[in-house]
């Protein structure tokens, strides 16, 4: 199914129609919109959407946060899927771009190595997955930090 483009404020009912009988709306830069809920189908729903390569990317991403942090709790907020640990918080989100997948740690800084790109947060680094990029290991390593950590109550 195709998805349809749409501007944050321009959005119409026919647009809201879309998310529903042609699939998502995908917001500037590619990001889809999905519905907030809480659990794996609304991420799921998220990652289906991801245009591109960025879904074969979401689907990898989510199976090393499984694998990885067993019992992870999973969300869909402000457009944007969080990971994190029942009674902690979330450790991490996703967001996707014209040319990349951005992944906020909410905790970055405290983390070994320190992900690559800062943030106006003094916690918060990113990691911008282009496409072929995702380093499996090291992503799994900062995802297992991380869930180990106290995270953001969002």
């Amino acid at each position: 199914m195709a998805a349809k483009t749409t501007a944050r404020s321009g959005r119409s009912k026919s647009n809201a129609a879309a998310n529903t009988k042609e699939g998502p709306v995908l917001l500037s830069g590619g990001n889809p919109q999905i519905p907030k809920g809480y659990g794996d189908a609304p991420v799921q729903a998220y990652i289906a959407a991801m245009p591109g390569w960025k879904s074969d990317v979401g689907r990898r991403i989510d199976a090393i946060i499984e694998r990885t942090v067993p019992n992870v709790s999973k969300a869909v907020k402000w457009n944007s899927p969080l990971y994190g640990v029942e009674g902690q918080g979330w450790f991490l989100s996703l967001h996707c771009f014209t040319n990349y997948i951005k992944v906020s740690f909410f905790r970055g800084a405290s983390l070994h190595p320190v992900p690559p790109r800062p943030s106006k947060h003094k916690d918060v680094r990113y990691l911008d997955i282009y496409e072929n990029q995702l380093d499996e290991a090291q992503f799994a390593d900062w995802v297992e930090q991380a869930s180990k950590l106290p995270g953001e109550k969002l």
